[in-house]
């Protein structure tokens, strides 16, 4: 009888992959917009993938391959959640996961190109501020009570769930570069300081030192034209423009909640919704493969 129950057990799983797996497929086709860039940007990785495995060039090819699962989260999130992603964000985290990955690490865009990194953090907290802002309605189960929350609250709550996503992300970097000796808090040159650290009276007086044009480190010279400071410049640059777009979206989701839905905003396009039967892929396979009941309830 054990043996039995677990072959039943083991073969309820595979029909569940199955039906998650044919759900999958069903999602990603469903809007053609998104299936088409979520497309060619596969075909781009693939093809960077390979170009670095002939290169020997293997980190390289783990963000290869960190992309290609990535790009497949918005469709899991879709399927596993049960919520709906409007297409114009669907295609905006698939492009600012190719944007971040290939473009940013593999070929060197965030040192190549300036404001590389600081688009992306702007993008970033505008697409936060509207995660922020959807959990709020998502969390409503009743749809009729939706909007009976403050406009002012989802704007105020989608703004600063983007500021803490964006703090924590700076956690992130920082620990990175203090423990595993990475670089992800770029430097940036400066020509003045300012500090009391080279106050020689300790009387906390601020001392000036302009116009720094070279810096010895060892008895050599750097040769970068000016004091290198290490990191603070881009975190703080990186949390304004995070603070930018968060402000952006949350502006235009006070008035997209203020108008109940009706009026047409920049968030519309940003805030996903909940399934309706005829989007939910997840149930329609498993009740294809496996049929309707409770026990196929009770395990989604």
């Amino acid at each position: 009888m054990k043996r039995e129950e677990k072959n039943i057990d083991k073969r309820k799983k595979r029909q569940m992959k199955k039906a998650f797996c044919q759900a999958m497929d069903q999602e990603l086709r469903e809007h053609r917009s998104s299936f088409i860039v979520f497309t060619i940007l596969r075909i781009l990785v693939i093809v960077v993938l390979v170009r670095q495995l002939f290169q020997n060039n293997y980190e390289s090819a783990f963000f290869c391959i960190l992309t290609i699962l990535l790009l497949y989260v918005p469709s899991w999130i879709q399927v596993r959640l049960r919520i709906e992603l409007p297409p114009a964000l669907e295609i905006t985290v698939l492009c600012f996961i190719f944007a971040a990955e290939i473009l940013g690490e593999v070929n060197a865009f965030y040192v190549v190109i300036p404001g590389w990194d600081t688009m992306l953090h702007t993008i970033n907290g505008f697409l936060a501020a509207g995660v922020g802002f959807s959990m709020v309605l998502l969390l409503n189960d009743d749809e009729r009570l939706t909007f009976t929350l403050s406009p002012f609250f989802l704007a105020l709550m989608a703004f600063c769930f983007s500021m803490t996503i964006g703090v924590l992300w700076e956690f992130f970097e920082f620990g990175m570069d203090y423990f595993f000796h990475t670089d992800m808090q770029k430097d940036t040159i400066i020509h003045n300081i300012y500090t009391v650290a080279l106050d020689v009276t300790r009387s906390n007086k601020v001392v000036r030192v302009p116009n720094i044009t070279e810096v010895t480190m060892n008895g050599e010279n750097l040769g970068l034209g000016g004091y290198l400071d290490v990191g603070l410049i881009d975190t703080m640059k990186d949390l304004i423009v995070n603070f930018i777009g968060a402000l952006v979206f949350s502006v235009t989701g006070f008035f997209y909640a203020k108008s109940q839905g009706k009026k047409r905003s920049a968030a519309q396009n940003f805030v996903p919704s909940k399934k309706t039967a005829a989007q939910d892929y997840l149930r329609q396979a498993r009740e294809e493969i496996l049929g309707s009941s409770p026990d196929t309830e009770s395990n989604e």
